[in-house]
Order: structure tokens, then C-alpha cells, then sequence
């Protein structure tokens, strides 16, 4: 059976790309480096690596079993932290996964309230444009809790924290915010052009699907990474822009209006197997505290009610 440390050789060897880097890293002779690789290899029934004049590379066994090496380091390193956690000998670590857009609007008063509370505890952030990208990582073992989308197929546990509404980010003096009312049928904007997100950006399918349900595909004035800058270009005028509500900063000086039809998706935090205590301790006071449509957001959308009236 494949141990853990045949695992470290094997991930620190691909890491380096030298088996004489990888045994000066681990404190071990090359001889004993190679002879564990070649262990754990008979253990799995195939060969890993490759070994070329230069570098090393993985063979497709190779490339299967590394992301599984990778989860089993990771679950370790937070099994000693759990236990030193539980033994009082320090703060621990949480290690936390999620979409740009989470990261932005949801988390920051979250993790505010969490320092306060655990203000010994590490936090580790990983960030990822695509929920996608984020189950790979989670399924890689790269970090105790994931917060976004639903991941398809996720066997593991799951715990729903509400349902994200988005809204449209318009100019204040833009034409669809004078009509009254305080939503815009998404179909009344298909010759815009809009403030749209970068390619493989997981807002960019939200927007597409929503515009696709309403018969047209959105034409893009300009494409944007980072999702904080969506509403800035819109109040400046480069199109409307979709959003969760979340993202909105205070203070926005443009306009907020509901798209019709309604654009939602539920957001959940999941993990691979059994959280320990101090992921659900996290995960608790995500559930408590997550807000989906904040004060500001509801009370721009209120105005908007009222000076309609």
C-alpha cells in the first residue's frame, strides 16, 4: 500500500522536475529517493515518471495518481493541525476556497466577525474565476471548505447558505432607469453593448445564459477580469452590467435595477469528507452570517421604488 511519504517523494520529484533536487529537498539520498518512487509504483501497478535527459515527466498513470497524492498530503497536514488545535497547542489553520465574486461581496464581513472570534486561527484564501476550477481544487485537496455554485456530481458534504439575486448596474441617467418600476426586461437591452467578463470568468456563463433564455447573445464594449470593476464601467457608461448584489459597493452612484426575468443561483459550502470542528465552526457562522443582498444594495433599490411613486 502506497504510504504517505512515498507520496511526498513522488509530488516533491514532480514539483522539481529533478529526482537530484527532490532528494536534496527531503533530506535523503538519491538511491533512497529512487527506490521509493519504484515502491510506490509497484504498489499502484504502473509507472508514474518518466525520467528524461533533463526533467522528468509523468506518464498518464502518472498524471492520475498525482492530484490524489496531492489531496492525501493535504488531509494530513490538517489532521496534525486539527490535533494541535484540539490539544491547545496553537491557533490552527482554515484553508478556504472560492469564486472571485464570493471572495468580494460575501466574505469580508464573514471573515471579520471570525477574526474576532478566532483571532489565532490562520486563514489561507484561494480564489478561482470559475466554479469549475474551484470544485478541481476542492476535489484536490486543496483546501478545507469550498463557498460558491453547486458542484456537479460532488459527492461529499454539502450545506446551503441561500440563494444570490443579481441586478443590473446602469448609469444614473441611463434611458431603461426612467421607464419606472425598479427592474428592466433583459430583452429591452439586447442591442446594447454590455460590460461583460473575461473569457472562462464563471459570470461571463451567467450572463450569456441569461441572455441566451431571453433569445439574444450580449455584445461585449469591454471585457473585465476582476468582478469589482463590473459596476464602476457601468455607472461610467460602457454598458449595464449583470452582478450579483452582493458585489455592489456602498456607496454606488448608479442606478440598480431587478433584471426580468430574475437572474439567481444558489451558493453552498462544501467539503470532501467530514468537516473537523473548526470548519464547521466556520461553515456555522457563514450560514449565520452570509449576506446575499446587503443593506445598501436593497435600500438603492427601495429608493428607486419610491421615486418612481
Amino acid at each position: 500500500m502506497a504510504t504517505l511519504r512515498q507520496m511526498e517523494y513522488l509530488v516533491t520529484v514532480v514539483d522539481t522536475g529533478s529526482f537530484t533536487r527532490a532528494a536534496e529537498l527531503l533530506h535523503v539520498t538519491q538511491p533512497a529517493l529512487s527506490h521509493q518512487i519504484r515502491a510506490l509504483e509497484k504498489s499502484v501497478g504502473g509507472r508514474l515518471l518518466e525520467r528524461l535527459p533533463r526533467s522528468v515527466r509523468l506518464t498518464p498513470a502518472g498524471r492520475a495518481v498525482l492530484p490524489h497524492a496531492r489531496a492525501a498530503l493535504a488531509d494530513a497536514g490538517r489532521l496534525h493541525s486539527a490535533a494541535r488545535l484540539t490539544a491547545g497547542l496553537d491557533g490552527g489553520g482554515l484553508e478556504i476556497a472560492t469564486v472571485f465574486s464570493v471572495s468580494l461581496g460575501i466574505l469580508p464581513p464573514v471573515l471579520r466577525t471570525w477574526r474576532r472570534q478566532h483571532p489565532g486561527v490562520q486563514i489561507s484564501l484561494r480564489e478561482y474565476p470559475h466554479t469549475d476550477q474551484l470544485q478541481a481544487a476542492m476535489a484536490a485537496g486543496q483546501a478545507d471548505l469550498a463557498i460558491g455554485p453547486p458542484p456537479t456530481g460532488w459527492d461529499g458534504p454539502m450545506r446551503e447558505l441561500g440563494v444570490e439575486e443579481f441586478v443590473l448596474a446602469l448609469p444614473a441617467d441611463d434611458p431603461a432607469a426612467a421607464t419606472g418600476g425598479d427592474t428592466v426586461a433583459l430583452a429591452s437591452l439586447a442591442d446594447r453593448a454590455w460590460v461583460h467578463y473575461a473569457a472562462g470568468h464563471g459570470l461571463a456563463d451567467v450572463l450569456d445564459q441569461a441572455c441566451a433564455g431571453e433569445g439574444f447573445q450580449p455584445r461585449a464594449a469591454v471585457r473585465v477580469q476582476q468582478t469589482a470593476a463590473a459596476p464602476l464601467l457601468a455607472a461610467a457608461g460602457l454598458g449595464p452590467a449583470l452582478l450579483p448584489a452582493n458585489v455592489l459597493p456602498p456607496g454606488f452612484d448608479g442606478r440598480v435595477l431587478r433584471p426580468d426575468p430574475p437572474v439567481r443561483r444558489p451558493l453552498i459550502a462544501y467539503t470532501r469528507t467530514r468537516p473537523d470542528p473548526l470548519t464547521t465552526a466556520f461553515a456555522d457562522l457563514l450560514g449565520q452570517q452570509a449576506c446575499l443582498l446587503p443593506p445598501h444594495v436593497r435600500d438603492l433599490l427601495t429608493d428607486r421604488q419610491s421615486h418612481d411613486k
